[in-house]
């Protein structure tokens, strides 16, 4: 809320001596912050609705069934999370180069999606071995198939966890900005990250216009928050103390 005299004054100051919204107006006006906006939106949401369907999926697969190769798949999970994203860069630049999703959103949707689905599916499939089974049983003896025990019964005691497993892609995904930078070259396919690192020019930076669009973008993950909040709380808390 200061003005650009103010910024690039050389005094600190923590309050704006004139106070003016000058920075949001141009944000919308003079920059393509609105299109970055939309991208990371239809980026996050997509990939973070992926990551939730295959993980619940295959969250219930792990906590219900065995079968084999379960140890080594739930080991293969666990070891991807040791892995630096920067050791996928060039295998990952190889294969959406010659499918040809570099600079699109595609790229960032899938890559969004593979990164957050081990972390969460091993989550959910703790919360899913919480759940007593006898639950299903009796839903099941009730006439309901498989599926519908599932959807009837589990998830609806399962949907604190749910929630706190999508708000942790959905931040995950919003906040990216690595991969961003590497896979999308900017322009109207840019996401927020990418697009306030844009504010950065080779003999300037437009402090103004990038701080007001740090600002906006904390707006969306502020809100859900604001919603998800107790289902946050009690998904991070169940089971965190047994019952006899």
């Amino acid at each position: 809320m200061k003005d650009r005299k103010e910024i690039y004054g050389g005094k600190l100051t923590l309050w704006p001596s004139n106070v003016t919204f000058s920075n949001y107006i141009d944000t919308f006006r003079h920059s393509d912050f609105p299109q970055f906006f939309w991208n990371s939106l239809v980026v996050t949401m997509l990939s973070s609705l992926f990551v939730l369907i295959i993980s619940v999926m295959g969250g219930y697969s792990l906590a219900r069934f065995k079968f084999k190769g379960k140890a080594v798949a739930l080991m293969a999970f666990l070891v991807t999370q040791m892995v630096p994203t920067m050791v996928m860069l060039i295998p990952l630049f190889i294969v959406f180069g010659k499918f040809g999703l570099i600079n699109h959103l595609v790229s960032l949707i899938v890559l969004y999606s593979v990164i957050n689905i081990p972390f969460c599916l091993i989550t959910l499939s703790g919360f899913f071995q919480r759940i007593p089974i006898s639950l299903e049983e009796a839903a099941l003896i009730d006439g309901c198939s498989r599926l519908s025990a599932v959807v009837r019964v589990v998830i609806p005691i399962m949907l604190p966890g749910i929630v706190a497993t999508f708000v942790f892609a959905f931040t995950g995904a919003w906040n990216e900005l690595f991969f961003g930078i590497m896979f999308i070259n900017g322009g109207s396919q840019a996401t927020i990250p990418v697009g306030l690192n844009s504010f950065v020019q080779k003999f300037d930076i437009d402090w103004g216009q990038m701080s007001a669009g740090g600002i906006l973008s904390l707006v969306p993950v502020t809100v859900l928050f604001m919603f998800v909040q107790k289902y946050i709380v009690a998904g991070l808390t169940q089971g965190a103390v047994k019952g006899e």
